[in-house]
């Protein structure tokens, strides 16, 4: 199994993970159930915050933001934004099981706009678009302290990181990778081993090219054409053997399923070469399947704690916290969930007829941007 297969953190939306585990272990709760119901509250209540905090390999906090109100799903909840290279997380301070985690390769749009808080009343807050398995989720967080940009810029920025660092985790094909003869270095990137004479058996009759080996990937280009080229981060590899083909004895790398399942064949010669260079990479992916870089190259101008300080502490609230809002945290989430009814129509000047009535803060062509 490749990294990219078990990790979850930065491509899914999670939920509540106390209220599954819950499910699971007591579906129908009988008289003689409910004494242990209670206990396993109590357990998941004081360990679910030890799930929510660890982190995966590779994964790091980078900004901890205390008093963030998730507006949307748990208005009035006073609670704790964590963000890291590979997600935000947000749990309630009263209730450490009531939490969301929001991967950054699920979101599709981020925005400030006003929003209405229990605990603030009207004030900016920032709005997120995600889409995770065809279905549409909106969180909007607002910071309880007035005056602090933090939140806002926290999350942008480190999303921005995410976005613009895609070719430590993406299988690429035909990119641009080299620059005169030499492999463009990614930060953090160095380079191991560089084979020349190296063909790709992707064809027939196969293409000469280079093979450059470094602590982040493996890549190989056509010395006739740079542009015909792959890149194959460690964290897409599934596996690396030496299998025997119609050219003989060859490298042969099967990337993860997410990333398609590509099946990518290399010679080497001699064949002592060939082994040494599997050795290599066995080596350098198992190190980086220890501990992954993602890529994300972001600090905090002041450190948040570790999260092995972080705690979570039970604040008592000026506020009446209704229980029946966590019930189904699935449902609160839905982009325009709350909608009871269609809204009054209107006349679009842009498009030329009528159209539902938009929500405050939205354009056509800000919904435009998202669908596209």
């Amino acid at each position: 199994m490749s990294v990219l297969d078990a990790l979850w953190e930065d491509r899914d939306v999670r939920f509540d993970l106390s209220s599954h585990l819950l499910q699971m272990a007591l579906i129908t709760p009988g008289p003689t159930d409910l004494q242990v119901l209670e206990v396993l509250e109590d357990l998941i209540s004081k360990y679910v915050n030890i799930w929510q905090m660890k982190t995966r390999p590779g994964e790091v906090l980078i900004d901890c933001l205390d008093s963030i109100e998730d507006t949307k799903g748990n208005n009035g909840d006073r609670g704790r934004l964590l963000v890291t290279n590979l997600r935000i997380l947000w749990h309630s301070l009263a209730l450490s099981r009531v939490n969301v985690s929001v991967g950054y390769n699920c979101i599709l749009n981020i925005t400030t706009r006003t929003a209405n808080s229990k605990l603030r009343g009207q004030t900016e807050a920032l709005y997120i678009l995600t889409k995770c398995n065809s279905t549409r989720f909106e969180f909007i967080f607002t910071n309880l302290v007035p005056g602090s940009p933090r939140l806002f810029t926290s999350v942008m920025a480190v999303h921005r990181a995410y976005e613009t660092s895609k070719m430590y985790r993406d299988f690429k094909l035909r990119s641009a990778l080299i620059q005169n003869k030499q492999l463009r270095l990614l930060p953090q990137e160095h380079v191991y081993d560089k084979i020349n004479g190296v063909w790709n058996l992707s064809s027939d009759q196969g293409n000469l090219g280079t093979f450059f080996i470094t602590n982040v990937r493996i890549v190989w280009h056509a010395n006739m054409n740079d542009s015909f080229n792959v890149s194959i981060p460690y964290l897409q590899i599934r596996s690396i053997k030496i299998r025997d083909s119609k050219f003989g004895l060859a490298l042969v790398i099967e990337s993860s399923q997410q990333s398609g399942g590509y099946v990518l064949g290399f010679k080497i010669d001699p064949v002592e070469k060939l082994q040494e260079s599997v050795k290599e990479i066995n080596s350098l992916h198992k190190v980086y399947s220890a501990s992954p870089i993602f890529g994300v190259d972001y600090e905090m101008e002041e450190k948040p704690q570790p999260l092995e300080a972080l705690t979570v502490e039970q604040i008592q609230d000026d506020v009446e916290i209704d229980s029946d809002d966590h019930t189904d945290a699935f449902v609160a989430y839905f982009a325009d969930g709350n909608k009871q009814q269609d809204r009054e129509p209107v006349f679009s000047e842009e498009l030329g007829l009528a159209i539902e009535k938009l929500k405050d803060g939205f354009t056509l062509q800000g919904l435009w941007e998202v669908m596209s």
